[in-house]
């Protein structure tokens, strides 16, 4: 039984149901409709091209620089919006960077342990904090025993004997390295890096935030 409600489609000699005739045969309409699915298709298509051309990724994490400024033309404002959703500061007050993937290219998963190494004197230069936050596949905070969302230069990382600093990221408590964990989902997750109040070294392009390796 039809629904009287339901459009009415017409069916070939098979009796598989055809697109209503204005859809099919060329007239105003179908050159209309045609024409805004088209339009919408080569916009996006251009745009994912531009966005990317204003991205720089480097060891697997993926910045821009000069979001924020007043003078950013539309494209550019579009562009920081599409890779750093949300309130975006100066690059002289605040920088970002995110992944989703190890530096080797391969998703982050908590199925995986992770160490991210900063050589002596290589945390992220600044004037004010860093941090780093683990976010699910869906960027929302990971529920964890220790109830840490992110570690910084405020959680009392522990440095390595040479002063260098290891950052576990993984699904198990490292054993030894309690202070410097940053728990992750049994699934994909996110990384975010923030740095308030960047240094030169930032400002400059110079500083390349290190690789997330994969341990195990």
């Amino acid at each position: 039984m039809t629904d009287a409600n339901q459009p009415c489609r017409s069916k070939d000699r098979s009796g598989a149901e055809r697109l209503p005739a204005f859809l099919w045969r060329r007239n105003l309409l179908s050159d209309v409709v045609q024409g805004i699915i088209t339009g919408s298709v080569l916009a996006f298509i251009t745009f994912q091209i531009i966005a990317h051309a204003y991205v720089t990724k480097v060891n697997g994490w993926t910045t821009m620089y000069g979001c924020g400024q007043p003078g950013n033309g539309i494209l550019l404002r579009a562009a920081c919006g599409d890779i750093f959703p949300g309130p975006i500061n100066v690059p002289q007050e605040a920088m970002y960077w995110t992944t989703r993937t190890d530096g080797a290219g391969q998703k982050l998963s908590g199925r995986h342990d992770y160490v991210m190494h900063f050589p002596p004197g290589g945390l992220p230069p600044n004037d004010a904090f860093w941090s780093l936050t683990m976010g699910d596949a869906r960027n929302h905070f990971v529920e964890n025993p220790i109830n840490r969302y992110n570690v910084s230069d405020r959680t009392g990382l522990v440095p390595n004997a040479d002063g260098s600093v290891d950052i576990y990221i993984q699904n198990a408590v490292p054993t030894g390295h309690e202070f410097n964990w940053l728990p992750a989902p049994a699934s994909n997750f996110i990384l975010w890096l923030r740095v308030y109040l960047p240094g030169k070294a930032i400002l400059d392009e110079q500083y390349k935030v290190p690789p997330v390796v994969e341990i195990r």
